[in-house]
């Protein structure tokens, strides 16, 4: 598994953060798992081919099996000597071609791509066509019946803030406290598509895929957004809409103190 404390690197060694993007679709998500395909083993393979050591990365996000990442990012340490161009290159030589990393940089020994970042954001799209689309399979939910985006972004603003999101939380979920901060929440209507961009300081398991589905029940007209405060407060999963699927998600960017890093441009 992952390698998730917040240690300095050994000595002998230096920090390099990584930016990544990837399509999740054949992925059983981020974290490094014994029997199943993960993002972080196959980077991590891949950065051990480049540094002739063996490498663990720890990235700043688990996205769930077929969530994608636009702008996801990791750290390694190693006692390898490379260049920033040569490690772009030499991992993406050794990457299949659904992963790709697109920067690459040394980084101050106290920056952790999870425990340092400030601020996650998260894209979600919904295909809200009367027919499914070939193309957009593993990259949008479908959703057939006509949603309301307007209503939907009205009633979401009621979950901007510090809330306690447990109605939106996995039963599998491992975070300390269900307390988040959101700091936006934003739908709105492109063509056939519906997109949904959230940033918060960080996210609970499951949680913007849950919220998802509590809109979408609002979108349709199923229940009032009078609704989701009721949801909101109740502290109770059971209370809160459906699970919307991993493939329309995306992890699209993560923030960090100017200090530890900036100017993170593709």
């Amino acid at each position: 598994m992952g390698t998730e404390k917040t240690t300095l690197p050994p000595a002998g060694t230096r920090r390099i953060a990584l930016g990544v993007e990837y399509d999740g679709t054949d992925y059983k998500g981020w974290q490094q798992q014994p029997h199943a395909p993960s993002v972080q083993e196959t980077l991590s393979t891949a950065i051990s081919a480049v540094a002739a050591e063996t490498i663990q990365c720890t990235g700043a996000g688990r996205t769930d099996s077929g969530v994608h990442a636009t702008g996801q990012v990791v750290h390694f340490d190693t006692s390898a000597e490379r260049s920033d161009r040569a490690w772009l290159l030499g991992i993406n030589s050794n990457l299949p071609p659904d992963i790709n990393v697109f920067w690459a940089r040394p980084v101050a020994d106290r920056f952790h791509a999870r425990f340092s970042a400030l601020f996650r954001s998260y894209r979600y799209v919904i295909l809200n066509t009367p027919v499914r689309s070939a193309l957009e399979r593993h990259r949008a939910w479908w959703c057939m019946q006509p949603l309301n985006a307007e209503l939907m972004h009205e009633a979401a603003q009621v979950m901007v803030g510090t809330h306690d999101f447990s109605s939106f939380r996995a039963s599998s979920c491992q975070a300390h406290t269900p307390v988040r901060t959101l700091t936006h929440l934003n739908v709105h209507r492109a063509g056939d598509k519906i997109i949904v961009d959230c940033r918060a300081n960080a996210f609970l398991h499951h949680m913007v895929r849950n919220l998802l589905g509590s809109l979408a029940r609002i979108g349709s007209g199923d229940v009032g957004p009078e609704w989701l405060p009721e949801v909101l407060h109740a502290r109770d999963r059971k209370q809160s809409g459906i699970t919307a699927p991993a493939a329309g998600l995306t992890l699209v960017s993560v923030e960090y103190a100017p200090e530890l890093l900036s100017g993170q441009l593709r």
